[in-house]
């Protein structure tokens, strides 16, 4: 698994979508502009994470 993350102003580029296998954006307040890259990382890894399943000891 690969996280592409893209420029707060205009996203990714039209080849780097096209080379992806699923687009996703994070839904902001009206009241915000953007995220920053470090901010959208983090809300996106902590989310991948909390869909995971629990790893469990045999």
């Amino acid at each position: 698994m690969a996280l592409v993350l893209g420029a707060e102003d205009s996203g990714l580029r039209r080849l780097q979508r096209e080379n992806c296998d699923e687009l996703v954006r994070l839904p902001i307040s009206p009241a915000m502009e953007s995220l920053n890259v470090s901010a959208a990382a983090t809300v996106a890894l902590y989310e991948i994470a909390r869909a995971k399943p629990p790893v469990t000891e045999p």
